[in-house]
């Protein structure tokens, strides 16, 4: 990763969606060349001269302060996910340049595959930093199985933007695609000289055009609760909430469980589908 065109490209994408307005400012000049705010504006409001922020908009964050990082993120209005991302870039950019190194397929504990089995009525995986699926109980697998019938290693966001049948499955599939591509960007930050994580931005990148131009955003999120709708080829429409757990003590998996409304039709159509994937001999695939 150009760690100083990544931080180049965050800033000036998040300077230009915010107006004078927005920002508080009199919009001075009615010739404006600029979508959003200009340089001097931001400076003005994280409070440092226009010459420092251009340099930091230039990539040049390695050794920038948290004070000043939160004032830039402050006048730039960044969220959570943003805010991180921003401090992951300052990490890296301070950082010596290492050089990427293949990093082997990690594999979770067996004390982590009882914890998923043991995780009844819940449909559960665990996933890696990018996004490959490592582990699974029955109703997890049962829930994914078009990703885990993709072939080779099951991976969520390969499965988003290169299987046609995604569109189905994720009934707001535009809405998760997005979302894919906005996790894998922060991703990208937190794990810059991960090299399996820039080989699949790359193949993203040649295969799907709504990747690249999602890519082309810039826009990070945390993947950490929600809600998910699914189109499954087996029990049909589900609404599950989901939470994303962190494997503290394995450094990059996460623990994402899937739970349905208790009463609800999809609660029905989860224990149908956990009494499906116990089934030795397995119904017909719904149409």
């Amino acid at each position: 990763m150009d760690v100083k065109q990544e931080v180049r490209d965050f800033l000036v994408s998040r300077r230009s969606r915010i107006t004078p307005e927005k920002a508080g400012l009199p919009a001075w000049g009615g010739n404006r060349r600029v979508t959003g705010l200009r340089r001097e504006e931001v400076a003005l409001l994280a409070g440092v001269s226009v010459e420092y922020y251009v340099r930091l908009e230039r990539g040049n964050l390695g050794g920038v302060s948290d004070s000043v990082l939160d004032a830039l993120a402050n006048a730039l209005q960044l969220d959570e996910a943003e805010r991180a991302h921003l401090h992951d870039l300052a990490r890296t950019s301070a950082t010596p340049l290492r050089a990427s190194r293949p990093v082997g397929r990690q594999r979770v504990r067996p004390q982590v595959q009882w914890l998923l089995d043991s995780m009844l009525g819940t449909a559960a995986y665990v996933r890696n930093a990018r996004l490959d699926l490592l582990a699974a109980n029955p109703l997890g697998r049962a829930l994914y199985a078009p990703v885990f019938e993709m072939g080779g290693r099951p991976n969520t966001a390969r499965f988003v933007f290169l299987d046609p049948r995604a569109q189905d499955f994720f009934t707001e599939w535009s809405k998760v695609a997005g979302e894919a591509a906005a996790l894998l960007r922060t991703l990208a930050g937190e794990n810059p000289y991960d090299q399996g994580l820039t080989e699949l931005v790359g193949e993203l990148s040649t295969r799907s055009e709504l990747f690249r131009s999602l890519w082309a955003t810039h826009d990070v999120r945390q993947h950490r609760t929600g809600t998910k709708k699914f189109h499954h080829p087996v029990v049909g429409d589900l609404v599950l909430a989901y939470e994303s757990m962190e494997l503290t003590a394995d450094s990059g998996l996460r623990l994402n469980a899937y739970v349905a409304e208790p009463g609800t039709p999809s609660a029905e159509a989860l224990a149908l589908l956990g009494s499906w994937a116990a089934t030795p001999v397995r119904l017909a695939t719904k149409e």
